[in-house]
């Protein structure tokens, strides 16, 4: 069978690269702090109704309900296909919250018209329990990576591992920014997603650490460009391949999932992109900096 032969000189374009990544991942941070996240229920408490309309309605048509029934702070978000007409509305959870769909059904209903708002499905959690929840959450990415440096630097060594981190840390970021940038809700889906991503690209960055060190015998601080990017080559067809034929089943998720789905996909999709750019632009050159200025490193520290 014939493989697929690359000569692509990657590590001749880092710099220009690098740069961009990291103007991509200051500008993700900014809009984090800036936008912050649409926290689902999961994470932040609350009441989270989905509505089904007969008729043709927006997003500004079922707040003005909502704010005649003094819930003016409710978060209206259309959800699946806008010809499917659902609707969710996120409102903080009142004192008294056991009635409350029936008490929404029924002010949509004053608007809209009898049974032209069907109420098909609805979720609370406590504040405390969704504050709970995001600190975990927040925690299990955290150690996850913690967990990732060290393995790479068990199983290779320490020239491997900052970059491999370093390169995780880029491709969260990207993603947490496109999900606060467009106002996506952060739940648990998107949770899962995100340690999926950075799982992927730890495999992703360990298939091209391995040829590099399969390489090794033949890397000195005169060679060590070449044999990284002749690594890089010789792995990327099959990074091709395994990015093409995860994606293909992502994008139909995307366009045909709907809800939830469609979240987690869309997640997915920026992560796998942002996995197999850092694996070859991130945590390579990052290998290529450290072998060659650690020489220089110790001889300062022994002075």
């Amino acid at each position: 069978m014939h493989k697929l032969k690359f000569h692509i000189p990657f590590v001749k374009y880092q710099w220009v690269l690098i740069t961009v990544s990291t103007i991509l991942t200051l500008a993700g941070l900014l809009i984090i702090l800036k936008y912050g996240f649409n926290y689902g229920i999961d994470f932040e408490g609350g009441a989270k109704l989905t509505y089904r309309f007969q008729a043709s309605v927006s997003e500004g048509d079922v707040r003005g309900a909502l704010q005649r029934m003094n819930m003016s702070d409710a978060d209206v978000v259309r959800y699946g296909n806008p010809q499917e007409n659902r609707m969710t509305i996120k409102v903080a959870l009142p004192e008294e919250h056991a009635k409350l769909g029936e008490q929404i059904t029924a002010g949509l209903e004053e608007t809209f018209g009898k049974d032209k708002a069907t109420l098909e499905s609805e979720e609370t959690v406590g504040p405390k329990v969704g504050k709970e929840l995001r600190k975990k959450a927040w925690l299990a990415v955290a150690f996850a990576v913690i967990l990732m440096l060290i393995y790479i630097g068990y199983r290779f060594d320490f020239f491997f591992a900052p970059g491999a981190v370093i390169a995780l840390i880029h491709d969260v970021i990207i993603t947490m920014g496109a999900f606060a940038l467009l106002h996506k809700e952060f739940n648990t889906s998107t949770l899962a997603a995100l340690l999926t991503i950075v799982g992927y690209s730890i495999n992703d960055t360990i298939i091209v650490y391995d040829r590099i060190r399969e390489n090794g015998h033949l890397i000195n601080a005169n060679t060590i460009k070449d044999v990284v990017n002749l690594s890089i080559n010789q792995t990327f067809a099959r990074t091709i391949i395994t990015v093409l034929t995860v994606l293909f089943v992502l994008i139909v998720i995307f366009m045909r999932g709907g809800g939830t789905l469609h979240d987690f996909a869309f997640a997915m999709i920026i992560g796998f992109f942002c996995g197999t750019y850092s694996s070859i632009f991130i945590a390579s050159p990052c290998y290529i900096g450290l072998y060659k200025t650690w020489p220089r490193i110790q001889a300062w520290y022994k002075r």
